[in-house]
């Protein structure tokens, strides 16, 4: 049957085009792998874009929902968008616990009203789902040994989102999405009127750093992860680790002052990062 390919070319192309920080580590892989890894992207990056969308937000619920009924469909072999053949074909192949994908879509959900987050385990919660899951799920396309590998995994998937977190600061705050803890800004005399002001002072300097330190602990605790997966698996978590620990650098070598211009790795550092990986 062409289903199957065909729908991994559409992802595949999917990826190509919108995948900024990902694709370039994806070629880590040997094809298989590489063609998984754009079937589950392409799958997340729809459901992103259906909670980021300009809709109002009953209709966003209503999409995230059929999306929602579009997985479990798929998942009993019923399809209806081209791009879940190859995200079910992924789903079997690597024996990926389907928990973990609605784990994201409830964590997309969290984002479609304006909410705040009171202390960084309340944070935390949202970070596991939107992020921690989708690690979960890429190691076992790349392969593990244990699922001592879980834990690990999910303190890289909180670790790149509150990279993301800080890196958006700005962008978040004038779509009334504040994630940074609140006891936090408090503990620092920020509030979310700065944020959204874009106040750009010393009390907001000392909570950045504040949070890129609680970052790179956690960036520690994800140390551990690289023992557990294949050398398929090292080598692209090295990689996607290089390239999330640089803009965090950047973020704190900057002092946190993300709102002047947007932190990013051009693609010529990235494809750098990646080939030095390579001939690792």
């Amino acid at each position: 049957m062409n289903r199957v390919p065909s729908s991994y070319r559409h992802c595949q192309q999917l990826t190509r085009r919108s995948a900024s920080s990902f694709y370039y580590p994806f070629l880590l892989l040997p094809r298989q792998k590489r063609l998984s890894m754009c079937a589950l992207y392409a799958f997340l990056r729809h459901a992103d874009d259906l909670g980021d969308s300009n809709e109002p937000v009953g209709l966003k619920q209503q999409n995230l929902l059929k999306w929602r009924e579009s997985l479990e469909g798929a998942l009993e072999g019923k399809f209806d968008s081209p791009m879940l053949p190859a995200l079910i074909d992924t789903v079997d192949r690597y024996q990926i616990p389907s928990r973990f994908l609605f784990d994201v879509l409830d964590g997309v959900e969290m984002d479609l009203v304006p909410r705040y987050y009171n202390t960084f385990d309340e944070l935390e919660v949202y970070c596991h789902r939107v992020a921690s899951a989708v690690g979960i799920a890429c190691i076992h396309i790349w392969g593990f040994r244990d699922e001592a590998a879980f834990l690990p995994a999910r303190q890289c998937g909180v670790a790149f989102q509150l990279t993301n977190i800080l890196r958006d600061v700005k962008e978040d705050a004038q779509r009334n999405r504040i994630y940074l803890p609140l006891d936090d800004m408090q503990r620092f005399g920020c509030d979310p009127e700065d944020l959204i002001r874009g106040a750009y002072n010393p009390q907001f300097q000392d909570l950045i750093q504040y949070e890129v330190s609680r970052a790179e602990q956690l960036y520690l605790q994800a140390v551990p992860l690289s023992d557990y997966l294949h050398r398929d698996g090292q080598r692209i978590f090295a990689a996607m680790v290089t390239i999330y620990r640089g803009l965090l650098d950047t973020i704190k070598r900057r002092r946190g002052d993300v709102f002047s211009q947007r932190i990013r790795l051009g693609a010529v550092r990235k494809l750098w990062i990646v080939l030095s990986w390579l001939v690792r």
